[in-house]
């Protein structure tokens, strides 16, 4: 069959399909030599290789119940460890009924999407925001309000005019997106005061929130806010939680705790997609976390990432021009930096040829916007290549002009 002739069959999804901006920049960094301050990878050189080996011992002794189909569910030793394991953050003991184990917590905003909006309608996001949300919310082609972003995060108390204004307009606004903790890519995290106004316009509007914290638990200072699931009594939130920043994202287990009825549609889609998370995945990350080597872990992480944070950020304080604005963030793993009339896509170009790499800025937003912006992550880097990699940054900005 001609190229052509399959155009013609395409889905409006399949036919508006594009690939990813970040992805296709990236694959201009994998010459010899290239620093990468760019993919939000974790470092491999803190996964827990032996440990991880040690918890597949699991299957020599339930081998033939792991290797059998599971429930869509999720694993239920994996699911009463984690409501309790994340009891203190979450408020409660979670129930059984509330949780399901997904492939990855990507998979959450997709089995959610399918739940709850039809094309056309809306869904607020943060400006800037996860690229990888935006690409699975327009596979359900929906429409984005962008809610602008400062030093604590989402402004929500521009949420009610934007609200007000949307549905004069007849959009169905069917949820809040946010990233609560050490933002993708800005670094900010949602205030404490914020939050509870975030979950008053949420009660107020009908609007549920969707609090997406994968950088949660990887704080290096200050003090954890809680979570808006743990402020919430109507039933609002749905919180969703990733392996993949705090074991390795090669498990792909992620989780989410919703509204029971919420999370019995989404079991549903997931059945048709792709009947469960594997469960080789699931029991060999649960065995971990049963041998305590969960808790273990995270203070080296933390110890880890604390390091090449405070090298890039003493990095970044020798060589940006003076008028770049930026944060030092407490957690999580990305650099939102600001150049004043610099345009960071001709900057990446420049910067590529210098042997360093970051991700532009309009990657973040769903219709344009950020082009003086960009985004370093400092996990993936070694220590050594950070201070070469920033001293190659600013060499590339100072050529284009940056004061």
């Amino acid at each position: 069959m001609s190229e052509k002739a399959w155009q013609d069959l395409y889905s409006q999804v399949g036919a508006s399909l594009k690939p990813s901006p970040i992805r296709e920049l990236l694959k201009l960094t994998k010459k010899p030599g290239m620093i990468s301050f760019a993919g939000g990878n974790p470092d491999p050189a803190i996964f827990p290789v032996k440990e991880f080996a040690e918890a597949a011992h699991i299957f020599a002794e339930r081998g033939q119940e792991v290797l059998q189909y599971g429930m869509t569910e999720g694993y239920e030793p994996l699911k009463s460890f984690l409501a309790e394991w994340m009891a203190p953050k979450m408020g409660r003991v979670t129930q059984s009924e509330e949780m399901l184990i997904t492939t990855g917590s990507q998979q959450v905003t997709d089995l959610f999407c399918s739940v709850m909006v039809d094309p056309g309608d809306t869904v607020i996001v943060e400006e800037p925001t996860y690229p990888g949300a935006l690409h699975t919310m327009r596979n359900h082609r929906v429409r984005f309000l962008g809610v602008p972003c400062d030093e604590n995060g989402m402004q929500v108390d521009l949420l009610p005019e934007i609200i007000g204004k949307a549905r004069a307009e007849g959009q169905k606004i069917k949820f809040i997106y946010t990233i609560v903790n050490f933002q993708n890519p800005s670094g900010t995290t949602l205030s404490a005061e914020r939050r509870r106004r975030l979950l008053e316009i949420s009660v107020e509007t009908g609007i549920p929130i969707y609090e997406d914290d994968p950088y949660g638990l990887l704080r290096y200072n200050g003090t954890d806010e809680p979570t808006i699931f743990s402020m919430d009594t109507q039933g609002m939130v749905i919180y969703a939680g990733s392996f993949s920043k705090i074991l390795a994202p090669g498990s792909r287990v992620g989780w989410v705790v919703s509204p029971k009825e919420v999370t019995r549609k989404m079991v549903m889609v997931k059945q048709g997609v792709d009947m469960c998370t594997s469960v080789v995945a699931q029991a060999a990350v649960y065995e971990y976390c049963r041998l305590g080597y969960l808790d273990s872990h995270l203070p080296k992480i933390l110890d880890h990432y604390r390091k090449k944070r405070d090298a890039m950020a003493e990095a970044f304080k020798r060589v940006l021009p003076s008028n770049a604005v930026y944060s030092v963030p407490e957690g999580g793993f990305f650099f939102w930096i600001r150049l004043p009339g610099v345009d960071t896509k001709e900057l990446f170009y420049k910067a590529v040829e210098k042997g360093v790499a970051f991700v532009v800025g309009e990657s973040f937003y769903p219709y344009g916007g950020g082009s003086d912006t960009l985004r370093t992550c400092f996990t993936f880097a070694q220590p050594e290549e950070i201070g070469e990699g920033a001293r190659r940054l600013g060499l590339a900005i100072s050529e284009l002009g940056g004061k």
